[in-house]
């Protein structure tokens, strides 16, 4: 199928469950969109044993979307700069500490539980997986997607100081998860015996620091731009600028395009839009990464429902994702629960915090396309489907009880 073909396609599939929920289920736009997209794949894959060729034709438009080029070479840097400018960075900066430790050591430590547990649980069913490749989940199960995280978080109306650091570790701790799956992937393909920890610790501080400050470029360069000029047509394609080509060469400077995104897009949405933009262009330079950021959402949680339809599914690697849930969520409360008691002491933090940051830490399309990114010699195969199963779990059952759950421990408290 042309590109044109699968484009209108998809457009037009996310148009059509977009307005259905709008009028008939009323869930936030991303949960609606994902279900309705599920709800197809599975009638689809049902009919497919009595009406083949409709079957046929929509798992040849799945399979012909390279879901992880997709999302981490296009949508990716387009989804965290417009979170990022949306970001109140005078507010971010008095939970800054919460946010950069959760997003860091928060990080390393559900990675490393992850991969413990998960490797057992593989051994318990008898099936041999490297620790390695086990290390591989951790890192890419343990960010909270920010691009679930936000779209969700608008619905649920939970405490500002607790959205805040909700969102702000899901778009930091979203680039040093990848981050940390580029160096550990590295060292996968390289082999066990060629790891040098020094090479290791060099290449995530290229990546990581590198990332931070081609951010810092990228937003001042923006910066002096539009301080020149006074035309919101030219402005936005300036932000656009930044953004696809910013990200294009953040992968030819083997620096992090993810935290460069974000750090672009605070600077933009902070210092750009207060001391340089007039409101006319203020009020177009927002709605339209508002809206670009609705679409992308649309789009993004339409083809992870559609990715049901090309997923191999193993019985027994289907128990075992159903049994990750429990250890991810597990591994999420430790990764929560000691930065926070580390900060009590300075810091401080709502009533429950950790059992809602627990819970609202959302997995998304970014686990699922870094998944793709293993090789079958990595057991792609059935870390996928485990991804899937929790990311679904996640965005499903997570997703629509986070601002109940929150609302009921809120209520205890007082």
């Amino acid at each position: 199928m042309s590109i044109s073909g699968i484009l209108s396609i998809t457009i037009v599939l996310a148009a059509v469950f977009a307005y259905i929920n709008h009028r008939l289920i009323k869930w936030p736009p991303t949960i609606g969109i994902m279900v309705l997209s599920l709800g197809t794949s599975v009638v689809l894959a049902v009919l497919g044993k009595y009406q083949p060729l409709l079957s046929d034709q929509m798992i040849r438009l799945a399979s012909s979307i390279d879901f992880r080029d997709v999302l981490m070479n296009f949508m990716l840097s387009f989804l965290l700069f417009a979170g990022a400018i949306h970001i109140d960075a005078s507010k971010l900066k008095k939970e800054a500490w919460p946010v950069m430790v959760l997003a860091t050591l928060g990080i390393l430590i559900s990675t490393s539980l992850v991969g413990g547990m998960v490797w057992v649980l593989f051994q318990l069913f008898h099936l041999p997986v490297a620790f390695i490749y086990c290390l591989l989940f951790g890192a890419l199960i343990s960010p909270t997607d920010p691009i679930a995280v936000l779209a969700i978080l608008k619905e649920a109306k939970i405490p500002s100081s607790l959205e805040l650091k909700i969102s702000g570790e899901s778009l930091f701790n979203d680039g040093v998860a990848v981050v940390v799956f580029v160096t550990l992937l590295d060292a996968a393909s390289s082999g066990i015996s060629a790891i040098d920890i020094l090479d290791i610790g060099k290449l995530f501080m290229q990546e990581a620091i590198g990332g931070l400050a081609f951010g810092a470029v990228l937003g001042y360069i923006g910066y002096y731009a539009l301080r020149s000029i006074d035309d919101y047509k030219v402005e936005v394609l300036v932000t656009l600028a930044i953004v696809t080509g910013g990200y294009f060469a953040a992968g030819h400077l083997h620096v992090s395009g993810p935290l460069a995104m974000v750090v672009a897009g605070i600077i933009t949405g902070n210092k750009v839009k207060d001391e340089v933009l007039s409101d006319v262009s203020r009020d177009y330079l927002g709605k339209f990464w508002e809206l670009v950021d609705e679409i992308l959402n649309a789009i993004l949680f339409l083809l992870i429902g559609l990715e049901m339809l090309v997923i191999k599914i193993n019985t027994t690697v289907f128990i075992i994702g159903c049994i990750s849930i429990v250890l991810v969520l597990s591994a999420r409360w430790v990764s929560v629960f000691f930065p926070v008691m580390l900060l009590r002491y300075k810091i401080k933090f709502e009533k429950h915090a950790v059992a809602i940051l627990t819970w609202g830490g959302l997995r998304g399309g970014l686990s699922v396309a870094l998944a793709l990114t293993l090789t079958p010699a990595m057991h792609r195969d059935e870390f996928v489907l485990i991804t899937y199963i929790i990311v679904v779990f996640s965005i499903l059952v997570q997703g629509l009880s986070i601002g109940g759950f929150t609302k009921k421990l809120l209520k205890e408290a007082l």
